[in-house]
């Protein structure tokens, strides 16, 4: 197995390419921007990265997805770099994508959709008591986890 770590520090950034903007004046903001695998093989890829020097920051359980529930694990090394790992055993091989968190869903979703991004599998948006969230996937095959968190 050959895995490469390109790591992304979280700073908040307007996206440039928006034309249209919100009626408050502002673009819509990316909030968090890091990679993420979803596997079957969760316990070894989360000891992978703990040897790293990563530490799980917080688990998000029983997250229904179609017929089954995954967990997602947030974590973080002391150089403020972020990973989420996501149990899914409905996967034969891993995923690794990218996990892009919002302020505004509505209009990241649909720049993604106008540059031909589709919906990646069969669930379609999901809703938690705290986050909005679809996985997406490009014209050329990369992952976007596109997240929103609701105030609580």
């Amino acid at each position: 197995m050959c895995i490469s770590i390109i790591l992304v520090k979280k700073r908040p950034f307007v996206v440039s390419s928006l034309k249209k903007k919100r009626e408050d004046g502002m673009k819509m903001k990316i909030t968090s921007f890091n990679p993420l695998i979803a596997t079957a093989n969760y316990d070894s890829i989360v000891k992978l990265f703990e040897e790293l020097g990563f530490k799980g920051r917080h688990t998000k359980e029983g997250i229904e997805v179609e017929d089954r529930d995954n967990t997602v694990l947030r974590m973080k090394d002391e150089n403020g770099f972020y990973l989420d790992v996501v149990q899914d055993n409905s996967f034969s091989r891993d995923i690794t994508g990218i996990r892009i968190n919002v302020d505004d869903f509505d209009e990241a979703y649909n720049l993604f959709i106008s540059h031909g991004f589709e919906q990646f599998g069969e669930a379609g948006t999901i809703s938690t008591s705290s986050s909005k969230f679809v996985l997406l996937k490009s014209p050329s095959g990369f992952v976007v986890n596109l997240v929103q968190h609701i105030a609580k």
